[in-house]
């Protein structure tokens, strides 16, 4: 606050008092206006700016999720565009999990829905699953489920960099 004092106030004793019990004040209010404009866009909002986006459209978060997480069901929320159609799915699909995060394939003849999430979003395979629950028609059957590594992935590994893994890590997590 002192530094927005002209020069002949800046000497004064009692105004620099005066800047000192008021700058951490003004600093709160900084930090605030901060956290409002970051509210305004779920990729940037603080906790408090998610908890007010979910109030409105009931999504009550579980106690293990972490912001991120909450971030993306938001996200899957405000992207849903009923009615369903197989391109606006894939648009909705590519907007959560990326272009390669996942695959989906249609069976007319059994009316069913496959849908694969890669491992790196494992994470947001229940938020994959409500949005297909809310989207697709409810004569279809959805089969939602993760990516596992196979043969393809792991061929470039040798058997001494493998053998430090268990069969289940081989299978279910991203391997680096």
């Amino acid at each position: 606050m002192a530094k927005y004092y002209p020069s002949i106030m800046k000497e004064i004793r009692e105004f620099q008092h005066i800047a000192a019990a008021e700058n951490p004040e003004l600093n709160l209010v900084w930090g605030e206006l901060q956290n409002v404009l970051d509210d305004q866009f779920i990729r940037d909002a603080t906790l408090n700016g998610v908890a007010r986006r979910e109030k409105p459209l009931k999504i009550i978060p579980k106690t293990s999720d972490t912001l991120d997480v909450r971030k993306f069901r938001l996200l899957s929320r405000y992207n849903e565009d009923i009615p369903y159609t197989v391109p606006n799915l894939r648009n909705q699909l590519t907007n959560l999990c990326g272009a390669n995060g996942y695959r989906m394939n249609l069976v007319n003849n059994t009316f069913t829905l496959i849908v694969k999430v890669e491992l790196v979003a494992k994470q947001n395979l229940d938020t994959v699953g409500e949005l297909l629950e809310r989207v697709v028609p409810l004569n279809m059957i959805i089969d939602l489920d993760l990516m596992y590594n196979q043969h393809k992935t792991l061929h470039v590994y040798t058997h001494r960099q493998l053998q430090q893994f268990t069969q289940y890590a081989l299978r279910n997590e991203v391997l680096t």
